[in-house]
């Protein structure tokens, strides 16, 4: 990764990006020093203009970022982290510096939360205890879902229809990852067919 530092008078500005929702978390600045030590810990530092030193995000708060993924732009300037946020990101207590946390590409951080309920062997877990019945109980339990969420479309009370719609949600994500499977994976399906339908 070549970092053009010398654009913008050796900093060049970073967008901070939650993994799993995608959602925009903060921009910063980085001085050459501050991406290598960045690199080097796994944890967001930037170069405050107003402090004039480096400044590691969660100093003080203890909110770090844990970097995912470095993507720099076309031009060589700009760069893209994706993080995993410990607590709020905004020093005014909001979850991002863009207002409070999107519910759009929440799917992937309650994918990641049932993956780490299995992993970890989460004891009194009712994700966890699915999943160690086996294959044929977590897809019977989808099944009754589907057909729980088909009888409440028939009805007019949406209520209900949007819990059976997370209910079946939820247990297909654990059908997912008991078949070695994520949600990208299903998503570069769609994908495939809606290119194909262009």
């Amino acid at each position: 990764m070549k970092i053009n530092f010398d654009k913008s008078n050796g900093l060049i500005p970073v967008i901070i990006q939650d993994n799993n929702s995608l959602q925009v978390l903060m921009l910063g600045y980085m001085n050459e020093e501050a991406f290598e030590k960045t690199k080097k810990e796994g944890r967001v530092t930037f170069f405050s203009r107003s402090k004039n030193r480096l400044w590691t995000k969660g100093e003080e708060s203890g909110n770090f970022l844990t970097v995912k993924s470095m993507t720099i732009d076309c031009d060589q300037d700009t760069l893209l982290i994706k993080v995993n946020p410990k607590n709020v990101v905004c020093h005014t207590g909001s979850f991002s510096c863009f207002g409070e946390k999107n519910c759009k590409g929440f799917l992937y951080e309650l994918e990641e939360k049932i993956s780490q309920r299995i992993d970890e062997e989460t004891e009194n877990s009712y994700t966890y205890s699915l999943y160690q019945k086996g294959i044929n109980k977590i897809a019977q339990k989808v099944g009754e879902e589907a057909v729980e969420l088909v009888i409440e479309a028939k009805d007019n009370n949406n209520d209900l229809f949007k819990n059976e719609a997370a209910d079946l949600l939820f247990h297909f994500l654990i059908l997912l990852k008991s078949k070695n499977m994520t949600l990208e994976n299903i998503e570069e399906v769609l994908m495939s067919r809606d290119r194909k339908a262009c």
